[in-house]
Formats: C-alpha cells, sequence, structure tokens
C-alpha cells in the first residue's frame, strides 16, 4: 500500500481542496492511505459529514504554515512544525512514501533537498510535469520547469535520463524521444548551454536523444521529454497555460456571441468538452520533483480536489514502479 502525505495546509483552497481531494483519493482506490498534514482541528472540521475508510486516514498535527512570501531556506529551518517540514520528515524517516503540496514552491524544493535529500549521484532535483501535446500518449515531459535557473550541462544530461524514465515506467511510453529546447533544428545553434549540452546528449547511450526542439514543435508532439533549464521550461509552461485558457475563453466567447453559435455550440459540445480536458492540468496531477529519496509532488497552488486526487494517483504509480531505485540505478555515480 502506498502512503502518502498531504500538506493539507498549502495553496490559496487549503483545507477544504485539500481534504476533499483526499477523500476522493482514499474512496477510489483500496491501495493508497493517506496522512493529512497540517492544522488537527481545521483538517478535522473538514472531514465532519464526509465517508471515507478511517482505518487509512491519518493526521499529522502542524501549527505552523509556511506562506509564499517567506524566504523559502529560513521558513524551512525556522519552521519545524510546519506542514511542510513534518510532512518531508515523514518521507526522510521512511514512514511514508509520498509528499504532496500546493504550498509554496520555493520552501518545497528547499526541503526536498535539506530534509528528503537527493539520491547519490544527482546534482540537482528538477520539477518535471507533463504538458498535453499530440504525441500518443497525448503528454510530454518538461524537465526543469521551476527548480534550477542556472543549470549546467551536465545538470540537462542527468534531466534526460530522469525525463526518461519516468515517461518510460510512469507513462509507458517505450524509448521515449529526448530532445533539448533549442532556437532552431541546426545542432551549431543555441547559447553557451545549449551548445555545451548537445553534444554530451548526443553522445548518451541511455537515452533516445532525437536533437533540438523548437517551441513551436513541443505542441506538435515532436519528443516525448523536452529538456531545458528552469527559466525556459517554466516560461514554456505558463505561456501554454495562458494560450490554453486564451484558446478555451475565445471559442466559448464566438460560440455565445450569436443564436446560430450557440446552436451549433450544442451540437459539438461533446467535442468541446474533449478539447478541455486536453488542456485542463488538473487532469495530470502535479510536477514531481525527481531524484530525491523519496517522492515529492508540487500541485498548483490553487490546486481543487480534482488535481489533488489525481496526484495521490500519480504518487502511486511512482511508487509501484520503483522509480527513485530506477534512477539511482541509472545516474553515474562518481568516484569520491
Amino acid at each position: 500500500m502506498v502512503h502518502v502525505v498531504l500538506d493539507a495546509m498549502g495553496g490559496d483552497n487549503a483545507p477544504n481542496e485539500i481534504v476533499k481531494g483526499a477523500v476522493t483519493a482514499l474512496n477510489s482506490s483500496s491501495e493508497v492511505k493517506i496522512t493529512l498534514c497540517g492544522k488537527e482541528d481545521a483538517i478535522k472540521g473538514e472531514l465532519e459529514g464526509k465517508e471515507y475508510p478511517e482505518d487509512r486516514l491519518f493526521i499529522e498535527n502542524a501549527d505552523e504554515v509556511i506562506s509564499t512570501e517567506e524566504a523559502p531556506v529560513m521558513a524551512i529551518r525556522r519552521k519545524k512544525d510546519s506542514s511542510i517540514v513534518k510532512g518531508m520528515n515523514l518521507i526522510k524517516a521512511g514512514q511514508a512514501d509520498a509528499f504532496v503540496s500546493a504550498g509554496s514552491s520555493g520552501a518545497i524544493l528547499v526541503g526536498g533537498q535539506l530534509i528528503v535529500g537527493r539520491i547519490k549521484g544527482v546534482e540537482r532535483p528538477p520539477l518535471a510535469p507533463l504538458i498535453p501535446s499530440t504525441t500518443e500518449r497525448g503528454v510530454s515531459l518538461i524537465i526543469d520547469c521551476g527548480a534550477n535557473v542556472d543549470a549546467r550541462s551536465s545538470h540537462l544530461v542527468q534531466f534526460a535520463k530522469m525525463g526518461s524514465i519516468y515517461m518510460e515506467h510512469v507513462l509507458g511510453v517505450k524509448n521515449p524521444r529526448v530532445a533539448i529546447v533549442n532556437i532552431g533544428a541546426e545542432e551549431e545553434k543555441g547559447n553557451m548551454l545549449v551548445k555545451e549540452t548537445f553534444p554530451l546528449l548526443k553522445n548518451c547511450p541511455d537515452i533516445n536523444f532525437i536533437g533540438s526542439i523548437e517551441a513551436r514543435e513541443i505542441p506538435n508532439g515532436g519528443a516525448d521529454v523536452i529538456v531545458c533549464e528552469a527559466f525556459v521550461g517554466n516560461v514554456i509552461l505558463k505561456m501554454y497555460e495562458g494560450v490554453g485558457r486564451m484558446m478555451l475563453g475565445t471559442i466559448k466567447g464566438t460560440l455565445m456571441s450569436s443564436l446560430r453559435g450557440k446552436i451549433g455550440g450544442l451540437i459539438i459540445k461533446p467535442l468541446i468538452k474533449g478539447v478541455v480536458k486536453t488542456f485542463d492540468a488538473t487532469e495530470y496531477g502535479g510536477a514531481p520533483l525527481l531524484g530525491l529519496n523519496g517522492l515529492v509532488v508540487k500541485v498548483h497552488g490553487n490546486a481543487t480536489e480534482k488535481e489533488i486526487s489525481n496526484a495521490i494517483k500519480q504518487c502511486e504509480t511512482f511508487k509501484t514502479q520503483n522509480i527513485s531505485q530506477r534512477i539511482a540505478d541509472k545516474i553515474i555515480i562518481k568516484d569520491e
């Protein structure tokens, strides 16, 4: 059974949507147990009236909350009784398998490295969310999207290896295609980081490297694993989300602007629902922080019940496929 710790106090909709997501996950899977970490009275208040298997839900009281305005390193060191610190300590102690939070991104990244700890040999743990694409699975993995804005070429090579493992064993993509984000397809193009990394990826036997990928080819399924440093990855991710919302809003506005549009909208409503589902980030769970000794997953700050529940399912697959050990086996450990 997979044991997931939820930060009940993190995010814009805590603790209400976090608790609802936990209940949904428990009722949909008998293979998961959940610890809600946060203010016990608030959590119990949200659980009132809800039906769930009580033998698989636990509460870990934590009186402090780390806000998004706080300096991450200082917050992790000072707020020992916060939901993030106490939750990650459960992972470190081996009492749970995964930690999920919609709270402060900085605190989650810092806590993941300082508390949970990196797998030996991993230089930098990257955040790796799934994004919609026209690949066979309908998604691609972008790695890194926010954890390492000053990455080196050796970091990106490890990102490619970790991303390949994740796509193959969590998404079932055999021999996933790996590409590095660039401003052109030619090998000689790009900034210094891309030029240094390209030949390393090209000569890496552990991945299926197909070369450079331009941003416009990412939605078209140009690769399964999209490698970049965090600044570029975060810009791509945010642009994806913004364009998705803009397109759906434009379609809705056009259909509702006339009687003919409204009638046509009723006819194509099932198809529109499919498009909406494709661009719905909550369908894919959260972004795992790969390369740690345990699983840490960051979900959106405004995460709702659906995203929390899907993130918990994501943790189940991660654990059953033993992703952390697979990463440890793949990363070359340098001689000390």
